[in-house]
């Protein structure tokens, strides 16, 4: 936020660790609910992330056209099982939501093993582990096991019962909008329809609430827009849905895997070296933790939705290991042994880095720009030398004062200098104090 705030991100003193187990306990709730990108999963969980901050919930009618694609027919399941010929379940939904193929239609009948098996899906390469699969635009019916369970079925007749519904209903989004000093927003992505997988994403909607939750309680230049969809046709249904609302998105991310202990990862929006590419290379370095940048391409989340041609938004998206790039991704072991509390603290402390760039990144202009100040006389200067920080900060103050003639933000000046953000907004502070500098 601006330095002449009296309350900034950074200044504050945060407990990350009780923020870190509040995420986890909330993933914790979440997890047991079987969502989808349209149903009462979804509902139920965007009731709960309401406890948190609340969020306005829209519908969108099945049947709705949306750029090419089309509103999808609601689905819901009640219960789900594979009998044998014994009458014992030897896959049940109640044991893991993952066993069902997502969207399968409803089905109950008997079927011999080699007939049942042509719905099976299994991972032979980790055979204790369930796949996760899903088949939302073809009407199929299906269950995914561990292999080992799968090599364990017996000949004989098998009882399948699916009790779902797939019919006209609803896409269900919501969102909240945390007003700020100007229109400018930053969007702030997640999809929450995947069930019982943790770190995707989980990990990515607890984030967003509490989030949302903090800057709720402090003031902020830009406004602020938290938005929670289904995959892919909900960020595309949000963008048809909002098309009037888009130009006032100045920055963008999209939360996704930010619980597992994977180094942080950052993928660029599709500009490549938009503010909100840049304030999130210049988050992580001042981490001083191991990181990796990603070029954008047109797959993964929805920042390929927000990125398309047509809208071209400044949203990338960053996460600890990207999708797919972690061997438990989309099965059974993405659960609440993968995501630990410390690494969502570490993903909540990064994203505040972020947006306190975001906030403060502003051009000033020197008003003592004919040589040096004399920064002593003015407090600015320590008698003593030596220690680093100390240094860093007097480093700082000249590279704000060299570089404040109006051209120059303070990303551009810890860009150039190579000093960390906060430092070179903790000296531009205290130069405005001084009566040396003049926002512009």
């Amino acid at each position: 936020m601006p330095l002449n705030n009296s309350t900034s991100i950074s200044s504050l003193k945060f407990d990350y660790d009780g923020v870190g187990d509040e995420m986890y306990h909330l993933a914790a709730e979440l997890f047991p609910i079987c969502r989808s990108i349209t149903g009462n999963g979804f509902r139920q969980s965007l009731q709960i992330i309401n406890k948190i901050i609340p969020l306005d919930v829209t519908e969108v009618p099945s049947g709705t056209h949306v750029f090419d694609w089309i509103v999808p027919k609601e689905w819901n399941v009640g219960d789900a099982y594979v009998k044998n010929s014994a009458g014992e379940k030897v896959i049940d939904i109640k044991h893991s939501n993952l066993h069902l193929l997502n969207y399968s239609i409803p089905v109950h009948e008997k079927f011999s093993l080699a007939e049942l098996k042509e719905h099976l899906y299994s991972l032979p390469e980790t055979p204790d582990w369930i796949p996760y699969r899903t088949s939302y635009y073809a009407e199929k019916w299906g269950f995914c096991l561990a292999d080992r369970q799968l090599h364990s079925l017996a000949e004989g007749e098998y009882e399948v019962c699916i009790d779902s519904s797939l019919e006209p209903g609803y896409l269900t989004y919501g969102e909240t909008v945390l007003a700020g000093e100007t229109s400018d927003e930053v969007l702030i992505s997640c999809h929450s329809c995947h069930p019982s997988l943790c770190n995707d994403n989980l990990s990515g909607m607890v984030l967003a609430a509490y989030l949302a939750r903090y800057l709720k309680s402090i003031p902020h230049r830009y406004t602020y827009r938290f938005v929670y969809i289904p995959g892919t046709i909900g960020s595309i249904t949000w963008l048809a849905c909002n098309e009037d609302k888009v130009s006032r998105i100045k920055h963008g991310l999209v939360v996704t895997c930010v619980g597992d202990p994977g180094k942080s990862t950052y993928k660029k929006s599709r500009r490549g070296d938009a503010e909100i590419d840049r304030a999130v290379l210049q988050a992580l370095k001042d981490s001083g933790q191991d990181f990796q940048v990603l070029d954008f391409s047109p797959y993964g989340y929805d920042e390929r939705q927000y990125c398309s041609p047509g809208f071209n938004l400044a949203v990338g998206s960053l996460s600890r290991t990207p999708n797919g790039g972690y061997p438990e991704y989309h099965t059974s072991a993405d659960n609440l042994e993968l995501v630990k509390p410390i690494y969502l603290a570490d993903s909540f402390a990064k994203y505040l880095s972020v947006i306190d760039i975001l906030e403060n990144n502003q051009v000033y202009l020197n008003l003592n720009p004919k040589c040096e100040p004399q920064l002593g006389k003015r407090g600015l200067y320590g008698t003593l030398g030596g220690r680093k920080e100390i240094k860093d900060f007097e480093f700082a103050l000249l590279w704000v004062l060299n570089y404040s003639d109006g051209n120059y933000s303070l990303l551009d000046i810890a860009e150039k200098s190579g000093i960390n953000f906060p430092v070179i907004k903790e000296a531009a502070s205290a130069l405005l104090t001084a009566n040396l500098l003049s926002p512009l």
